[in-house]
């Protein structure tokens, strides 16, 4: 794998990489001062999605053009479910650890509800037969904004890959005998904790708070970064990983203040749709072990090419 992330790149779309991840670390960063720097955040993010198509290729493994739909759609399952399980016991962990952290997130979500409630509620308005109509929209803009903010953040995953990749370009130049005498698996996992931890930080880079919080922001967010890390290499597919992410994060924001126990429930569609899916892949796995058997070696070759 390391072998083909660090393959030569040219100098565009090494640009292009720098942008996503330097520059997209000073936009977020002075989002907190500037709209028009929150602007240009969300052009890098959407951006981004080129880069990925670029990227993209160097991820995937030989046999990854081999798996069927069902298969692909078996791993996403899979995928979803280790997240959901991970992320579960994290932010047990930082409830338990980091008190003020969660106090704090607690009140942000409590807020921005309250937030909502209240603008859906207004007591006077000019005309009585277009509230309606003007609430509609209202919560229309509002789940919209959650949800597109929720697609960008699933291009995050963009920002992985390309962090990960320049690592590795360093670690090839500075540390060249150990990556030739084949360390390049300890490297991988280092650029995966470096960038873990810098997702972290990055959580933190858009408002001031105190360090109690700010500590508690990083190591949760570094812990969930690691998972989707994880993911992204054990799928080798970097689109799988963003749709993950991004539908976590839609299903999470729905739970918070449009749909009680949303990601319970989309999660728990997701177990029912990979268990059907994992006796699906067994049938049909055993059927073709009786055809292989029944086949007559001089057209076992010619029968296994077809059903691959």
């Amino acid at each position: 794998m390391t072998t083909n992330l660090t393959k030569p790149i040219s100098k565009k779309l090494l640009f292009a990489m720098l942008i996503v991840t330097f520059g997209a670390e000073i936009l977020l960063y002075l989002t907190r001062y500037s709209v028009l720097a929150s602007t240009f955040y969300d052009a890098v993010m959407v951006s981004s999605f080129f880069i990925g198509w670029k990227l993209y290729p160097r991820l995937r493994g030989k046999q990854a053009h081999l798996k069927s739909p069902r298969q692909h759609m078996l791993q996403f399952t899979g995928a979803f479910l280790i997240f959901f399980l991970g992320s579960s016991f994290v932010n047990i962990y930082s409830s338990l650890t980091f008190e003020d952290f969660n106090n704090d997130y607690d009140q942000y979500v409590q807020e921005y509800t309250e937030s909502e409630v209240f603008e859906g509620n207004e007591p006077e308005v000019p005309a009585v037969q277009e509230q309606p109509i003007g609430d509609f929209f209202e919560k229309i803009d509002s789940i919209g904004t959650d949800i597109y903010n929720d697609l960008l953040a699933g291009l995050e995953e963009v920002w992985r890959l390309a962090y990960m990749i320049l690592l590795l370009l360093v670690f090839k130049k500075v540390f060249p005998r150990r990556w030739e005498r084949g360390s390049r698996d300890v490297f991988l996992m280092a650029a995966l904790f470096i960038t873990s931890i810098l997702f972290g930080i990055d959580h933190t880079l858009d408002t001031e708070q105190p360090w109690a919080i700010r500590i508690g922001a990083i190591v949760t967010f570094a812990n969930m970064g690691f998972l989707f890390g994880m993911i992204l290499l054990w799928t080798r597919n970097l689109w799988l990983t963003v749709i993950v992410h991004a539908l976590y994060d839609i299903t999470a924001t729905l739970s918070w203040y449009y749909i009680d126990y949303a990601v319970e429930y989309f999660t728990l569609g997701i177990l029912i749709l990979h268990i059907s899916l994992h006796m699906s892949e067994k049938i049909i796995q055993k059927r073709n072990m009786r055809q292989k058997m029944t086949v007559p070696p001089d057209q076992l070759e010619e029968w296994t090419h077809k059903v691959e």
